[in-house]
């Protein structure tokens, strides 16, 4: 008798547990811990400071060394569909500038992608990223504004730089001049999460707001190349 109650108490415990939300991180080699052990990424710390809240969060890092904006537009629909994210960091464009490609398409392809998320009703922060000057300061600054303009015509959550504070910093950055070592990890986590963590509260909330009688949700106030 002892040992079926014991057992009805871990399966009702186990139906109980709340479902995790979730963070899909959607990026390049800058995300992918590209030259450093996968442990030491940014996603990794990520997770563990997620770790530390109330609530479950998973997190799928499906960033890709050498990823395009154009690659990202094709892959990301599945992505959506099978992991059903709440919240996607969209960290790609590097390569498109470092490669020298179309801007007017790299616009085209981000804001694919951030059509594609917000059909699923998950939130969009979107990263920005400098390359150096190697098409000249016309190219180089053209490629800044393309993220800058997009979060503001789209009202999206943004991270101006993803490596403000490591890019020019001794020590924390790769022998490629490129990637960032171990040591500019957690900064780059401090760059994400000050922007993340109001969308971690709204989803949060979201998920607690109550349901009425007639089962509608009650209205919240208020690069590697």
């Amino acid at each position: 008798m002892v040992m079926v109650l014991a057992l009805q108490w871990s399966v009702s415990s186990a139906s109980n547990s709340p479902e995790p939300h979730r963070i899909l991180v959607f990026g390049d080699s800058l995300s992918a811990a590209h030259g450093i052990d996968a442990d030491a990424g940014w996603v990794v710390l990520l997770e563990q400071r997620l770790a530390e809240r109330d609530e479950p969060w998973e997190v799928r890092n499906a960033s890709v060394g050498g990823e395009t904006t154009a690659g990202g537009r094709t892959r990301l629909p599945d992505l959506l569909d099978t992991f059903q994210p709440d919240v996607v960091i969209l960290e790609l464009g590097g390569n498109d500038g470092l490669r020298g490609l179309s801007l007017r398409a790299m616009r085209q392809n981000l804001e694919a992608m951030v059509d594609s998320i917000a059909a699923t009703g998950a939130n969009v922060l979107l990263v920005g990223i400098e390359i150096p000057p190697n098409y000249g300061p016309a190219y180089t600054q053209r490629f800044s504004t393309v993220f800058a303009d997009l979060a503001a015509a789209r009202d999206l959550a943004f991270v101006p730089f993803l490596l403000e504070g490591v890019a020019l910093e001794p020590g924390m950055m790769l022998a490629d001049g490129i990637h960032p070592s171990v040591e500019g990890q957690s900064r780059i986590l401090e760059n994400v999460w000050e922007v993340l963590e109001p969308l971690l509260d709204y989803s949060e909330r979201d998920a607690r707001l109550p349901v009425d009688f007639e089962g509608t949700e009650s209205q919240a106030t208020d690069l590697h190349p």
